[in-house]
């Protein structure tokens, strides 16, 4: 099951270099220059969860397998993307294709490095990247709902649940309002989906500050984190120009250099498990002497579907799911501690995932 952050902005406000971190590759430029990035550069990372080395101690694991996330450089936006200005078009089908946003916002002063409106604004610069990506919809939309009016006379059930959602993201796009805070309940979920809106993706904001700013941000980031919890969205601090620098530094030299600029863990960190969070993934573990793994569902997933994510004849010959939590596997030191103590439990198909089970799935070939 795979999961594709985004990373939008403007030309300049660090995304590449926020990219080559995440990676530690070389992969995307970071250049002082507009459209340093043609072709979007995806990486995989691993989430960061503390619990996963924790269980293979106990289980004696050989191995640790961390789940991941994965993460696209979006060459930046541009004033009139939505019109085919820059390379507005290719960069808006890129964003198309992801399932969460992760939108750098230039938070840091700095005269060697250009913006490309000359001036130092957060919240506008926030604004002209919502702005293109609320125009593109808009167009859309009103593209599409006459055909979609015609098979909804016609009795085409789909149609008019397609309809309503078009008519409800219409009404906020003409706002000014991005299609996401139409917000349908979960089981119109998938259908809302499907209209492909830009503005409807989850949005995390990563404020990009200067390296004395890394810990608690500044001013600029205050505004974000502001506007942030206006939308319900999420916000984040982190110095690029830091990260690129742990990223290369030996695993050895890397907490000796945090503690040096006054962070407890990479910035980075906190940009992965907010992604995770911004797309209501879970994970669940396996645990064994072969290996410890992380697992990733989204958050409501029922034990059968969850056994398929790791191999599809666990969920076709599902029978049940020998469940423990993972503060009982670590109270009680594992399987057979949690079984003497009656903190194992065994769990149907109904069996709604936890956040942290450890988890082995019996299943019938």
């Amino acid at each position: 099951m795979g999961f594709r952050c985004g990373i939008v902005g403007l030309p300049n406000v660090g995304k590449s270099t926020l990219f080559n971190a995440l990676t530690q590759t070389a992969a995307a430029q970071a250049a002082n220059y507009p459209f340093c990035t043609i072709e979007p550069n995806v990486g995989d990372v691993a989430v960061p969860d503390a619990r996963l080395e924790t269980l293979a101690e106990i289980a004696q694991s050989k191995e640790i397998i961390p789940t991941r996330l994965t993460f696209v450089d979006i060459a930046g936006l541009v004033r009139g993307a939505s019109k085919g200005e820059g390379l507005g078009n290719q960069f808006l089908s890129h964003i198309r294709e992801v399932d969460a946003i992760a939108h750098v916002v230039r938070c840091f002063q700095d005269s060697e490095v250009t913006h490309i409106e000359g001036r130092i604004d957060p919240i506008g610069d926030i604004e002209t990247v919502e702005t293109e990506l609320m125009l593109a919809d808009l167009e859309s939309l009103e593209r599409r709902v006459a055909a979609t009016e015609k098979k909804a006379k016609g009795g085409d059930k789909e149609a008019r649940e397609a309809l309503d959602l078009m008519n409800r993201s219409l009404a906020l796009l003409r706002e000014g309002k991005p299609a996401r805070l139409a917000a349908p309940d979960p089981a119109r979920r998938l259908a809302f989906d499907m209209l492909g809106l830009l503005s409807s993706k989850p949005v995390l904001y990563v404020c990009n500050v200067e390296e004395a700013a890394a810990d608690k941000g500044n001013a600029s980031s205050q505004k974000v984190f502001a506007r942030a919890a206006q939308e319900e969205a999420a916000a984040v601090v982190v110095s690029a120009k830091i990260e690129s620098e742990i990223a290369v530094l030996p695993p050895a030299e890397q907490a000796e250099y945090l503690a040096a600029v006054g962070l407890t863990e990479p910035g980075l960190n906190r940009v992965i498990r907010a992604g995770y969070g911004l797309l209501h993934l879970i994970t669940f573990f396996t645990a064994g002497p072969k290996e410890s793994r992380a697992w990733t569902v989204e958050a409501g997933t029922q034990a059968p579907q969850a056994a398929g994510v790791i191999h599809t004849d666990f969920e076709k010959g599902f029978i049940r799911a020998e469940t423990i939590s993972y503060d009982d596997y670590v109270a009680f030191s594992g399987e057979a501690g949690t079984r003497e103590a009656g903190r194992f439990r065994l769990e149907g198909k109904d069996y709604v995932v936890k956040d942290g089970d450890v988890m082995h799935f019996r299943f019938a070939t």
